[in-house]
């Protein structure tokens, strides 16, 4: 069971985009990514309410109350006996209007999660919202759901929850200087390059994690121009563009120079704004080599491994400090992009003993973790899975994009080499970044 087949594969043998086989699941301890729970919290002055069975609802209820949330969370346990002898529309209409009557007060909106078992029964879902809207006219109920059949055949519980968090934008005028962000967990530095470039023009960024109102998240809908730049709310960004007829671009976050000078002459094309001069590049690719200059120098030979959970593009940023000369053994994935076929490609032809390692295959639960030799790792899994204690601690890039980014990177990876953290004290808190009581 030790043997590391199935689990470890080097990158000359991988296959794209599926690199091991899908089978039974390891979950680890490590749970710095953000859940539904966490990211429908963005949502300002609203609470969530779950309809489904116990042992589903262990889950969410925890990372309620371990993010300091329980009362903004609330549920409907859905029994054996309701399945069988009940109807399952009317179960989730009298649950939660139970749950709303016993607050005492109307939240601005209900986030309500519908479940696997309403798609099993075939539920009525049009006229168990309607029925909800007629007894609370006051309230705006988000149609969201927690279904993980649905995992790896359509769009993901979180895709949808990424667009479902903004339906309640309005039809209206844009404001010629305001950019809306959509679809993230975090705010974009405002060091990165899209800031610094906005602001330079007099534009006004929206996003949703800087929401403390419900009524600054509706005036989001007031953005000439529709960002996304974390690829799981991709499709909820093209969607509410189509629904308020708004232009809309995808940058997602990048580890290529060419890349992210393409990104920004996009945006500033978008916006009929000047596109940054030859020098103005060439300074910030200048800043980037020094940064990384510095961290090499810094780090030397040190062995790095690095994970997807840091950042959607593993494979990019282990070519970037392969290409500076970084000592990058191992990338902790499950999968591949398809948006990193072609440093996919770049990593078969020029770094062929480069391992890929599973975080979810069933071996990785008794295969011995870490060994002799200090490593620096990016990420949280693997910075678990290495026993390292030199760790890069972000998840999902964060509010990394662009040049900046990439220097933010160099910058974390030397503090990171220069302090040690408590590795299996942090990588167990749901939700990085969010309130803890643990």
């Amino acid at each position: 069971m030790t043997e590391k087949k199935d689990a470890v594969i080097k990158m000359e043998d991988a296959s794209f985009p599926k690199p091991f086989a899908s089978k039974l699941e390891y979950n680890s301890p490590v749970h710095g990514n953000w859940n539904i729970v966490h990211t429908g919290m963005q949502v300002p002055e609203t609470i969530q309410i779950y309809v489904c069975a116990e042992n589903c609802m262990r889950g969410v209820v925890l990372t309620a109350a371990e993010m300091n949330a329980a009362d903004r969370f609330s549920y409907v346990i859905v029994e054996e006996k309701d399945l069988l002898y009940s109807n399952l529309e009317e179960l989730t209409i009298e649950g939660v209007t139970d749950v709303l009557n016993k607050r005492g007060d109307h939240p601005k909106a209900v986030l309500l999660f519908t479940v696997c078992l309403h798609h099993f029964l075939g539920s009525n879902l049009k006229y168990i919202y309607r029925k909800l809207e007629e007894r609370f006219p006051d309230i705006c109920f988000i149609r969201c759901y927690m279904d993980p059949i649905m995992q790896k055949h359509s769009l993901t519980p979180d895709q949808k929850l990424r667009k479902a968090m903004y339906d309640p934008l309005p039809v209206c005028e844009a404001d010629e200087k305001t950019v809306s962000v959509l679809g993230s967990d975090f705010v974009l530095d405002e060091s990165s390059d899209i800031k610094r470039l906005l602001k330079r023009y007099g534009y006004r960024v929206r996003e949703l994690p800087a929401c403390n109102t419900w009524q600054e998240l509706l005036e989001m809908s007031r953005g000439r121009l529709f960002l996304n730049c974390y690829p799981a709310g991709k499709y909820g960004m093209e969607a509410q563009a189509k629904r308020l007829g708004r232009e809309h671009l995808y940058l997602p976050g990048s580890f290529s120079y060419e890349e992210i000078e393409n990104q920004l002459k996009q945006l500033t094309d978008m916006l009929g704004l000047p596109e940054l001069t030859e020098e103005e590049l060439a300074h910030e690719r200048a800043a980037c080599e020094e940064k990384l200059a510095e961290a090499k120098n810094l780090m030397g030979e040190m062995p790095i491994v690095l994970d997807y959970l840091y950042h959607p593009r593993p494979l990019g940023l282990a070519k970037l400090l392969l290409t500076h000369g970084f000592c990058v053994k191992a990338i902790y994935l499950d999968g591949i992009s398809p948006e990193e076929k072609e440093d996919f490609l770049w990593l078969q032809e020029h770094a062929p003993e480069l391992e890929l390692i599973a975080t979810i295959q069933v071996k990785m639960r008794v295969l011995p973790r870490g060994g002799e030799e200090k490593v620096l790792a990016i990420g949280q899994k693997a910075a678990y899975f290495s026993r390292s204690r030199h760790f890069v601690n972000l998840v999902q890039g964060e509010g990394l994009y662009g040049f900046d980014g990439i220097r933010r990177t160099a910058e974390l990876m030397m503090d990171a080499y220069l302090n040690e953290k408590d590795t299996e004290r942090l990588v167990i808190q749901k939700g990085w970044g969010c309130e803890c009581c643990l």
